[in-house]
This record gives C-alpha cells, structure tokens and sequence, in this order.
C-alpha cells in the first residue's frame, strides 16, 4: 500500500497519516485542538507534536477553549513544569490567547468551523501533487488566513501554520496522487 513518504518511518506517524490527516474536520473543539498542536509544532518536528499529543491533551484541559480562556498566570506555571507536554512559554501563553480569540469567532460566526472553512469556500482543495516536493507550505488561502487570525489577535498562526493546519483538518487534499489516502479522502468530499 503507497503512502506519503513523511508517513512511513514511525508507527504514530503511518496511524496518523492513515487516519486522521487531510480527513475534513468540522467540530470546533477538534479544530482548536488542530490549531494548538500546529503552533506547538513551530520549530519542532510533528513526530515530537504526536509524542506528546496526549499528555498535551490533557494538561489542555481536552483543548476545551472555555476552560483554557479562564487560565491564569499559575496555569500557566503549571504548564511549564509538565515534562509531559512541549514546555514553551510563548506556546502555551498562544494556546490561552488563542482559546479566548477562539471563543470571540465563535460568537461572531456562530461556530469556528463556520468562520474557518470560508478560507476555502467552504469545500476541500485537491492540489494532485506527484511527489513531496510539489506540496506547497503556503498558498494565497494560508496567507489570507494567517492575516484574519492575526488581525483578530490569534499567536502563532503563520501563513506556514495555517497551510499545515489546512492539510491537517482537511480544507486541502495533499496526500500525493499515488497514496491510498488520496482517493480515500477524495471520495469523502466529492
């Protein structure tokens, strides 16, 4: 069975590739989660990201933004004590800023999946890529997204962020021609 070649050298890396990643995702908590652990990726590879995914998980209280917009100061101390998860300052002060941006979009669109999704027009892209190196890691949607989240104060969302958080929760299909996975994800949103 063909897969994307970043896939196939970890076991986490292959049940992520095979069932989650460029799946469509459209409850909001998932995609809080997705936006987290894309800026906790910043600089570090996902492999690192998918390691510490659980313990991530639940320090974050389960990525529920009502609860991490209420985080204080001592919160976030905690966080920086947990060995468990990616200790980063400035990550986990975005996870908390983020959650509270998180909730104003949710307020002004009715749900972040329905503001999120319009970067795209409300439907999956299909870039036919060949080979790994004709992905892209950033295309004029990314860009445009990473400017409203920024504009609306969200950290850690470049427009390199964005694109991978696209690929992640489906707004693109970038599993290349040849994997298993494209046909797969294609037939789940043609």
């Amino acid at each position: 069975m063909k897969r994307c070649g970043w896939a196939t050298s970890n076991q986490l890396l292959t049940k992520y590739h095979d069932e989650e990643w460029g799946v469509p995702v459209h409850d909001d908590t998932r995609l809080f989660e997705f936006l987290t652990l894309e800026g906790m990726q910043a600089g570090l590879s996902w492999l690192t990201v998918l390691r510490k995914r659980e313990n991530i998980r639940k320090a974050l209280t389960f990525f529920n933004p009502e609860k991490i917009a209420q985080y204080s100061d001592r919160d976030v101390k905690r966080l920086l004590a947990d060995p468990g998860i990616i200790r980063n300052r400035l990550k986990i002060k975005a996870a908390v800023t983020n959650a509270r941006c998180f909730i104003s979009v949710q307020n002004e669109f009715g749900s972040f999946d329905n503001y999120i999704w319009k970067f795209t027009n409300y439907r999956t892209l299909k870039h036919r890529c060949k080979s790994l190196r004709s992905i892209p890691v950033t295309t004029a949607e990314s860009d445009v997204m990473s400017q409203d989240l920024r504009k609306r104060g969200f950290k850690f969302v470049g427009s390199t962020i964005c694109y991978s958080f696209m690929q992640a929760i489906g707004m693109v299909n970038d599993h290349i021609i040849d994997c298993f996975r494209y046909r797969q994800i294609d037939s789940l949103v043609s």
